[in-house]
C-alpha cells in the first residue's frame, strides 16, 4: 500500500509499504481523506520533539471499514462498509491524569502521526472503541471532526454562552472551527488575523466582525466592538507571543482567556495585568468525548465546515502539499489528501 513517509526532517516520499493487519478488537480501514495539520508540518520540519523517523504523519481522517476483528464477538456496533472517523490519541489509562478522568491530558499520550504512524496511508488499523460511525456526513467534512473537537473543547472549557462576546485570535482552520463552535453556543464572535482571505471566509461563516491585525490597532477595534468593555472570552489560536499579549489586552475584566495555539516561544508579560483584570486563564487540548456531538452537528446541517476545506489534492501530490504547507503558504486554510484517488 502507499504511504506518505517523512524519512528525515525536511524529506518526504510517497512509498510502498507493507499492508497493516488488524489485531483482535481492531478494524482495518481504507482511508478516504486526511487533513494536513500543524503537527504534521512540525514532523516534516523536524520541530516536533516527540517524533521519531521514518514517520507517517496524519491524525485527521475519514475512512471506510473493510474488515473487523471483533474481540469476544463485540464489534462495537460497527460493520464492514461503515464510514467512520477515529480518535487519534492513545492514553495509558494508568497515569494520574487518566485515573482522574482527564484522559485527554494523559501524561504518556501517544498521538497518531507523532508518536506512532498516522493516517497518510491507504490502509490503517484502529481499535474499535476509538471509531465513530458517521452516516450521512460527507467524508471530506468528517475528516475535519478532530480539528473541530479542538475548538469545541475550548469553548466548553470557557463555558461560552449566548450572553458572551467572543474574540478568536487566528483565522486558520483551528481558529475558524473555534469560531463556529462558539456560534453553536449562541455567542457573538469576532475573529482576528493578518490574512484578508481568511477574514473574508470568517465573514461568510457568520462572524459578527473581523479584525485585520495588519492594518489596525487591536485596542481600537476592541473598543469599537465592545463599547470599551473588552471581550468576555478570548480564544488564542496562533501560539504566537504577540497574540497572547493581545488576548490579555482584549479581555474584559473578569474574562476567560483560552489558550489553544501550541506555541514554542517564551512570552514575557506583566502578571499584574492578569491580576488587575482578574482573568481566568485556561489551557485547552483535545477531547474525544465531543466527537459524537460534532458528528451530529454535521449530520443535521447545524454547522457547515465545508468552506474551511479549501483544497483537496490526490494522494500522489501529497508530498508537494506537505512541502507547501511547511513553507508557510497561507493560500489555503485546510488541505485534504484524497487517498481514495488512484494515481
Amino acid at each position: 500500500m502507499r504511504a506518505l513517509q517523512v524519512t528525515t526532517p525536511g524529506a518526504a516520499v510517497v512509498a510502498e509499504i507493507d499492508d497493516t493487519i488488524p489485531a483482535p478488537g481492531e478494524a482495518l480501514l481504507r482511508v478516504l481523506y486526511a487533513g494536513i495539520c500543524g503537527s504534521d508540518i512540525q514532523t516534516f520540519r523536524g520541530t516536533q520533539p516527540f517524533t521519531t523517523y521514518p514517520r507517517v504523519p496524519g491524525h485527521e481522517f475519514s475512512a471506510e471499514i473493510v474488515e473487523i476483528r471483533a474481540a469476544d464477538g463485540d464489534s462495537a456496533g460497527l460493520q464492514v462498509g461503515d464510514v467512520v472517523t477515529g480518535v487519534p490519541y492513545f492514553q495509558d489509562g494508568t497515569c494520574y491524569s487518566c485515573r482522574r478522568g482527564l484522559i485527554n491530558a494523559c501524561e504518556h499520550n501517544e498521538t497518531m502521526g507523532v508518536h506512532r504512524d498516522g493516517a497518510f496511508q491507504e490502509l490503517l488499523t484502529m481499535p474499535l472503541d476509538r471509531l465513530h460511525r458517521a452516516d450521512g456526513v460527507d467524508p471530506r467534512d468528517l475528516a475535519l471532526v478532530e480539528p473541530f473537537s479542538i475548538g469545541y473543547h475550548a469553548v466548553l472549557r470557557a463555558d461560552v454562552g449566548p450572553s458572551d462576546r467572543v474574540l478568536v485570535l487566528g483565522a486558520g482552520a483551528i481558529g475558524l472551527l473555534t469560531m463556529l463552535s462558539a456560534l453553536t453556543r449562541g455567542a457573538q464572535v469576532w475573529i482576528a488575523d493578518v490574512v484578508p482571505s481568511r477574514l473574508e471566509l470568517a465573514d461568510r461563516l457568520g462572524a459578527a466582525g473581523t479584525i485585520d491585525l495588519s492594518g489596525a490597532e487591536l485596542s481600537e477595534i476592541v473598543d469599537a466592538a465592545t463599547d470599551g468593555d473588552g471581550f468576555d472570552v478570548v480564544c488564542e489560536a496562533t501560539g504566537l507571543p504577540v497574540s497572547f499579549l493581545g488576548a490579555i489586552e482584549a479581555a474584559a475584566i473578569g474574562a476567560r482567556l483560552v489558550l489553544i495555539g501550541n506555541g514554542t516561544a517564551e512570552v514575557t508579560f506583566n502578571q499584574s495585568l492578569l491580576i488587575k483584570k482578574e482573568l481566568t486563564v485556561l489551557g485547552s487540548r483535545n477531547s474525544r468525548e465531543v466527537f459524537p456531538t460534532l458528528i451530529e452537528l454535521l449530520r443535521s446541517g447545524a454547522v457547515d465546515v465545508s468552506p474551511i476545506r479549501t483544497l483537496v489534492v490526490p494522494f500522489a501530490e501529497a508530498r508537494g502539499a506537505l512541502e507547501a504547507a511547511a513553507a508557510g503558504s497561507t493560500s489555503e486554510v485546510k488541505v485534504l489528501l484524497d487517498l481514495a484517488a488512484r494515481p
